[in-house]
């Protein structure tokens, strides 16, 4: 695609935007009014100073760290009187230890890695807060080229090649549920977070069960690239620009995005402990205050070169630009000649619907959780979920910064097997999979 072209669709796409945006009667339609008890608020401790000055905020090298580093190049988080220093992390369970530790104040982070620290079951138990989340889709699944010759370009054709492998004989070896050899290696980024959950969900989808019939590895974000081309694994799990980077480099092609599996899902969140809640109230406020403001900026079209180019710097993610800036305008070419503009893009803000920490979002996390046999036995979903997302919290940063507030603190959605989500039974959802631990 020529920029004329994409110049074209970008111009199209930003007259809808516009167009729904003007329909949305400041906002109120579609996503609530600011609670009356919320707007103008008094805080209880008598006084919205942040109780640090100084915060640091860790990040690992995706596209989706965004809105931390905007917030701080921009300077919207000096607007509500903190400073944030952006922390470069090498792996999410070096984000988990020194969160847990406290070394980091707050953290970009993975929304089931936060679940997995809370339940116990990703790391020592610690409890933990949700304050926001960051990001909706933006990350993808990418197979190696050696099975372009094998057929294989998507999920059908890749459960016809592993079943056609177990028929053979060659099915995995290594677990007690089958007999064999090689398995196929795929790797995520974390044993509890939400690439782990989107691998496991999209190949059993397509009828393959990935504690069965694969071999997993967890490899951090800016290793995959590496360790794939050095045939270490033969596909993963994680978010851009590291899809997109494989298709440069010559090693893979993109089988689905996570917005195949679950448009508009949740990704990545401003994760703290609780402990950091309850301590520093008023700083966990402003930080969300003013990621709400960055996520807004990164959120407008026009500033997406401009942050594609800041994110790409050696003290972010340290590539090129244009890996960043394709993908992160809805431009997608899968490595396999097929081009499209996807409208399920990386979202920041989107009038607060990426923002609001929504309790089905962290119970569906939970879920998949106990699909898969991290948690064995159900916990209280909606119980745990309230105390990790801080929503009245939320409620009054919004409130504050004027972003819109959506009715309820559940949504639904339709996932890529046709199971509908909606957080009223998460008991049952759990336990309704054919495939499952």
């Amino acid at each position: 695609m020529n920029d004329e072209e994409k110049g074209e669709i970008l111009d199209r796409d930003k007259r809808k935007f516009m167009q729904k945006t003007m329909g949305l009667s400041a906002a109120a339609t579609l996503m609530g009014m600011v609670a009356p008890g919320v707007r103008n608020a008094a805080w209880a401790g008598g006084s919205d100073k942040p109780e640090k000055s100084t915060v640091n905020i860790g990040f690992i090298p995706l596209t989706d760290c965004a809105s931390v580093v905007m917030a701080s190049v921009k300077g919207f988080d000096r607007k509500y009187g903190v400073t944030i220093t952006p922390s470069k992390q090498a792996s999410w369970a070096a984000v988990r230890d020194k969160l847990v530790s406290g070394e980091l104040d707050a953290s970009h982070v993975l929304y089931g890695l936060v679940y997995g620290v809370q339940m116990g079951v990703g790391g020592p138990q610690k409890n933990m807060a949700v304050l926001m989340t960051l990001s909706n889709n933006g990350q993808g699944i990418s197979l190696a080229n050696h099975f372009k010759g094998k057929g294989v370009t998507d999920g059908h054709s890749l459960a016809k090649l592993i079943s056609a492998r177990a028929g053979s004989g060659l099915a995995p070896r290594g677990h007690p549920r089958h007999g064999g050899a090689n398995p196929y290696t795929f790797a995520q980024t974390f044993p509890t977070g939400t690439h782990a959950m989107w691998l496991y969900y999209w190949l059993a989808a397509h009828g393959i069960d990935p504690l069965a019939q694969t071999r997993l590895i967890t490899v951090p974000p800016p290793q995959m690239v590496a360790n794939m081309c050095a045939g270490n694994m033969d596909g993963f799990c994680v978010g851009e620009p590291w899809n997109a980077r494989a298709i440069q480099d010559g090693i893979g092609f993109t089988a689905a995005t996570s917005q195949d599996i679950w448009a508009d899902h949740p990704e990545k969140v401003l994760g703290t402990t609780r402990e950091f809640v309850e301590h520093y109230p008023n700083t966990a406020r402003a930080m969300i205050m003013a990621l709400l403001e960055a996520s807004r900026y990164v959120d407008t079209m026009s500033h997406r070169a401009e942050v594609a180019q800041v994110i790409a710097g050696k003290a972010y993610i340290d590539t090129e630009p244009g890996v960043i800036e394709d993908r992160m305008l809805g431009y997608y070419s899968d490595g396999l000649g097929r081009t499209w503009h996807d409208h399920h893009f990386m979202k920041f803000c989107d009038d607060g619907r990426v923002n609001f920490p929504y309790l089905s979002d962290g119970m569906w996390f939970l879920t998949q959780h106990r699909r898969w046999g991290l948690l064995k036995q159900d916990p209280d979903y909606r119980t745990v979920a309230a105390g990790v997302n801080q929503v009245t919290l939320y409620r009054e940063a919004a409130a504050q910064v004027r972003v819109p507030l959506p009715e309820a603190d559940m949504r639904s959605s339709k996932l890529i097997d046709g199971v509908v989500w909606d957080g009223s039974n998460p008991k049952a959802y759990a336990g309704g999979f054919a495939i499952r631990a």
